[in-house]
């Protein structure tokens, strides 16, 4: 098969000036001299028979056959360094530093992140959980998942996954919809406080006086509250579900109500490309949701159960 394609280097410089704006800091990136990715550049407007950028006074402006090239380039860049790392593995540093919100972290990603090491063995994980989005600088890190709405200034942010509400009670409740709670057992989560009066309304029912019972911040530490016993909680359904798997927590039916708020997978925006590691980590990420989107309740319990070694 015959492929119809440009030189390498050229298309390389073309992505780094129209992610850096300028030949000559693309030339910084790429360890050339700004006449060469200039050179480059122009060969490759010839070969294409048309023009990539608009010469300004000051940088460089895509025109718009430069940014209808340029996406399918990125991502073939992104592919194929992806799939070399995957394969031969990472060189040099590999370590990738991970943020992500506590309860993320604690009840869905890190009992998976066995597979990512074992698969990648080559790679060195550093996973930082933090309660709010800003706690940790954005600086070095190269995968950011947060819980939102999806607007981060600064950011683009990619939808991983939204999940419904659900109930827990303790184990021994007999509770069977949100008016056979006692107001003051209700446990509230910052950030999500709404949900409550959302569970009230959609049945019909008087909502409680606001904030009466418990606060806690964290969807974690309000499942191990319901699990001593101690409330009732909304929580997100991917939360809840190791809970109600290994028995410390009771699932009340027919209680499933849509969140607004969704996890998402955050890349700063400016003109560093993510590295081609996060992006294999985050193909890794999407794969699991994907997998586990797809499990049947009988494979799922398999996986837990090799998960905690029974």
């Amino acid at each position: 098969m015959s492929y119809h394609l440009p030189p390498l280097p050229w298309l390389r410089s073309f992505e780094a000036a129209a992610r850096r704006g300028s030949f000559a800091a693309a030339a910084g990136e790429l360890g050339l001299t700004s006449a060469a990715v200039s050179y480059q550049v122009r060969a490759l407007e010839q070969l294409l028979a048309n023009p990539l950028f608009e010469r300004l006074p000051r940088g460089l402006r895509l025109t718009d056959m430069g940014k209808a090239y340029l996406p399918p380039i990125r991502k073939a860049f992104s592919e194929l360094s992806i799939s070399t790392i995957g394969i031969f593995g990472p060189e040099g540093d590999a370590t990738l530093d991970i943020r992500v919100s506590v309860s993320f972290a604690v009840l869905w990603l890190a009992p998976r992140l066995g597979d990512f090491m074992a698969t990648h063995p080559g790679f060195r994980l550093r996973l930082f959980s933090a309660v709010w989005a800003d706690a940790l600088p954005t600086d070095q890190t190269d995968i950011d998942i947060r819980f939102g709405h999806g607007t981060w200034p600064g950011f683009t942010a990619r939808l991983l996954v939204n999940d419904p509400i659900v109930l827990v009670t303790p184990m021994d409740s007999r509770v069977a919809g949100p008016r056979d709670i006692d107001p003051g057992q209700l446990i509230h989560i910052l950030g999500v406080e709404g949900d409550w009066q959302a569970l009230f309304s959609a049945t019909d029912q008087p909502p409680p006086f606001d904030q009466v019972g418990m606060t806690v911040d964290t969807s974690l530490a309000a499942l191990e509250m319901v699990a001593a016993g101690h409330g009732a909680a909304l929580v997100l359904e991917r939360f809840a579900r190791p809970y109600i798997a290994q028995g410390r927590v009771r699932r009340v039916p027919d209680i499933l109500l849509p969140q607004d708020q969704s996890h998402y997978l955050l890349t700063r925006d400016g003109f560093e490309a993510p590295r081609a590691e996060a992006m294999l980590f985050c193909d890794w990420l999407q794969q699991q949701l994907a997998t586990e989107r797809a499990e049947t309740p009988a494979t799922a319990a398999a996986r837990r159960r090799r998960s905690h070694g029974k």
